[in-house]
Order: structure tokens, then C-alpha cells, then sequence
């Protein structure tokens, strides 16, 4: 869980801090930045790939039309 958590954080800054120096380039600029924006979802879609987190969302339906 702690090794998920530092990918994710490794990821997610790594891409804001790719982001950011696309501005500074003088060449490729848009390949940069979207190659930073690719790595920042990328770290979200990780963290939103863990069954039974926090939120425990494989647990909160059951299909039934009463909940």
C-alpha cells in the first residue's frame, strides 16, 4: 500500500514538474506538456485502480434499486 502510494506521488509530481518545463523549452514544447499531462493521468488512473481503498466503492452497491 505505502509502495503504491509513493509510485503514485513519484508519478503525479513527475508529470506536474514535466508540465512545468515545457514552458521553458524552446522546442517541442506541446509534445512536452502533453507528455507530462499523459504521466499525471496516469498516476491518477493508478490510485483509482486499487480495490477496497478508503472509499471501499466495490462495496458501497449492490445493484439493488432500493440503495
Amino acid at each position: 500500500m505505502i509502495l503504491s502510494f509513493i509510485f503514485f506521488l513519484v508519478l503525479f509530481l513527475g508529470g506536474i514538474w514535466v508540465m512545468a518545463l515545457a514552458q521553458s523549452l524552446e522546442d517541442f514544447q506541446a509534445i512536452v506538456f502533453v507528455a507530462g499531462l499523459l504521466v499525471t493521468m496516469l498516476a491518477l488512473a493508478w490510485v483509482m485502480r486499487q480495490s477496497g481503498s478508503a472509499t471501499r466503492r466495490h462495496k458501497n452497491w449492490t445493484g439493488s434499486p432500493t440503495e
